[in-house]
């Protein structure tokens, strides 16, 4: 797959961007929009909450957020298994230990899902608002 991304940067460079030139100025602009992404509390908390839609561990979860251009745990990771465990005790996901790989993971409840659904429902009409889940 590499090699095919690869490829078709190649041939993409020749042809779309072979008349585009970007200043010192742009490349700086653009590397700080990519840095300046939102990262706000709900954001996060919407991406979380989609990825539990399956069992996952906190590792997974970080390197899935990571991925998306969440980079909010690279330095605090405590972050993210205190929204976790806020999450479970409101009783919007559950957590369980596998003996086999040692790890614990976590899933969404029905009433995670049912938030979670509700919460999509309302980004896409722009007034997403998640601040009721943080709520204690």
């Amino acid at each position: 797959m590499e090699n095919r991304l690869r490829n078709i940067k190649k041939v993409m460079d020749r042809t779309a961007f072979s008349e585009l030139n970007f200043s010192e100025e742009h490349r700086k602009n653009i590397l700080e929009k990519i840095n300046r992404q939102d990262e706000s509390e709900e954001t996060i908390l919407l991406a979380v909450m989609q990825l539990l839609a399956q069992d996952r561990t906190g590792f997974e979860l970080t390197k899935l957020l990571r991925g998306r251009g969440i980079q909010k745990f690279e330095e605090n990771e405590g972050f993210l298994y205190t929204l976790l465990h806020r999450l479970e005790q409101t009783g919007y996901l559950q957590s369980s230990w596998s003996l086999e790989t040692e790890a614990k993971y976590y899933q969404l409840t029905d009433k995670g899902r049912k938030a979670l659904r509700k919460a999509e429902k309302k980004q896409s009409k722009k007034q997403f608002v998640l601040k009721e889940l943080l709520e204690w």
